[in-house]
């Protein structure tokens, strides 16, 4: 009998996920189990998780963490036997920079919309205007109709206006997606707010006692489940063991090396032949895990909706992380973090350039130290790329400047280290989810099946689920 043959295109969290249930997953290969083979044109395994040695620390490039009450990142690495490396998030809340001051987010925000109207009494940081916008999507909700998808956008700021929709509910989402959510798909993105246009009536009722807000299963005991988790030794620790362990299952992983050209052989022994530079691999299924742009390369000679996936955007984005002596910073009393609205001034006509600040060592017991505070500034969203023009340096004292703004004292740091993830963010633009079924269909029929971040959401656990769900739909190819 003839050993079927599978090659992963793509050794990130989601293709090396695929090669995890396509050897057995928890239980291991057996005589079933096909040949596996990863491809993967970058050095090294993860794609955007990966860690680094700063500041006597080790700190995640990518993600810091997961979001816990989605499974799929848990039973990973339970399944790995990791148990002992999961740490949960150790503070909440957050604040946002409105009006020239820092100022506590209210209570009861899904996604950045609010829920509970009386969080906002008191709050300084609105105008009255939108205050009554507030109470009357409570009580007088305003009649919209939306079709099948709609922008985030258009409905909230239907709903609940401009200053709410941008100050708010932008800062949150377009940090989780680095877009802007007069673009972002409702149905993609956030479809229980889709689901609450439909239904008509008040965002805030419609929302309160909603379930998940985003796509993707909920942990089944979501009231003992932290609401965030991550690794002592960084999530970026999670594909270098993932990798360990699926070479000592004879899993082919191969890194340094680019796919060049996806064949047919339809009078040969096997449909497909996946080449390199310098080697041909014969293959029964494909699983596309690279990029959507790259699979729409690969792939798009076959079907006009494979090609379609090459105009997929992506936003770029970096991170700027600080190590600093607790005395010459000025913090908010509590929670994980700061979010900044774009259109926040900054002196000469600009804007700023820092859209988040995350407090790692408040989130992460495993980076605190004594007498020192790690932190890190987010920049960049896919219509801000003003930090390509800048060299290391120059975003680091950009972003410096602006967080003497935001926090009153800053600095000078003991060090620092600049991350830049270009085209790393998949847009979920309206009309996307339409884009991505037609893709999967036609892909089925060739023996290719889809994983990635840009078709079943952009974090960890949709990434992992993402993977697991294309190996399962090749062992049904294979039968």
């Amino acid at each position: 009998m003839v050993r079927a043959s599978v090659v992963i295109v793509g050794a990130g969290i989601s293709g090396l996920s695929a090669a995890w249930e396509l050897s057995g997953a928890i239980a291991g290969p057996n005589e079933n189990t096909p040949r596996i083979e990863v491809i993967e044109s970058a050095s090294r395994v993860g794609g955007a998780l990966a860690t680094t040695s700063f500041a006597g620390r080790s700190v995640d490039l990518g993600a810091d963490g997961f979001l816990a009450r989605r499974p799929e990142a848990v039973n990973l690495v339970r399944e790995l036997g990791l148990d002992d490396q999961l740490e949960a998030i150790d503070a909440s809340g957050a604040w946002i920079y409105l009006h020239g001051a820092l100022r506590e987010l209210p209570t009861g925000l899904v996604l950045g919309v609010p829920t509970n109207v009386a969080a906002f009494r008191h709050f300084k940081g609105i105008s009255r205007g939108a205050r009554w916008r507030l109470r009357r999507d409570q009580w007088f909700a305003k009649r919209l109709v939306v079709g099948e998808d709609a922008s985030i956008g258009e409905i909230v700021r239907a709903k609940l206006g401009d200053e709410l929709s941008y100050q708010f509910i932008e800062p949150m989402i377009g940090g989780i997606q680095a877009g802007r959510i007069d673009e972002l798909s409702a149905r993609s993105v956030f479809p229980a707010l889709l689901d609450a246009a439909h239904r008509g009536g008040s965002l805030a009722k419609a929302l309160r006692p909603s379930g998940p807000v985003s796509p993707g299963p909920v942990s089944q005991h979501v009231a003992s489940v932290p609401m965030f988790s991550s690794l002592c030794d960084g999530v970026g620790s999670l594909p270098v063991e993932l990798e360990r362990q699926l070479k000592e299952r004879g899993v082919v992983v191969r890194t340094g090396v680019g796919v060049s050209a996806l064949r047919r052989t339809p009078s040969g022994t096997y449909p497909w032949e996946v080449d390199t530079p310098t080697t041909t691999t014969p293959a029964d299924a494909v699983i596309m895990a690279a990029p959507a742009n790259v699979a729409g390369r690969l792939l798009g000679a076959q079907d006009p909706a494979l090609a379609a996936l090459a105009d997929v955007d992506f936003a770029s984005a970096s991170m700027v992380t600080f190590c600093l002596s607790s005395t010459e910073v000025t913090l908010p009393l509590h929670g994980t973090g700061v979010l900044v609205p774009l259109r926040t001034s900054w002196p000469g006509g600009d804007t700023m350039m820092v859209t988040a600040l995350t407090l790692l060592d408040r989130k992460w017991p495993h980076l605190r130290r004594e007498g020192d505070v790690l932190l890190r500034a987010h920049v960049g969203r896919i219509d801000d790329q003003r930090s390509d023009s800048l060299n290391d340096e120059e975003l680091t004292e950009r972003v410096s400047n602006e967080l003497r703004v935001l926090l009153g004292e800053f600095g000078p740091a003991r060090a620092s280290l600049v991350q830049r993830w270009p085209s790393a963010l998949p847009q979920y633009h309206v009309g996307h989810q339409p884009l991505v079924e037609q893709a999967r269909r036609a892909a089925s029929e060739l023996r290719v099946a889809l994983a990635g971040m840009a078709y079943d959401g952009v974090g960890i656990p949709a990434s992992i689920g993402s993977g697991r769900r294309a190996a399962k739909e090749v062992f049904a190819m294979l039968v």
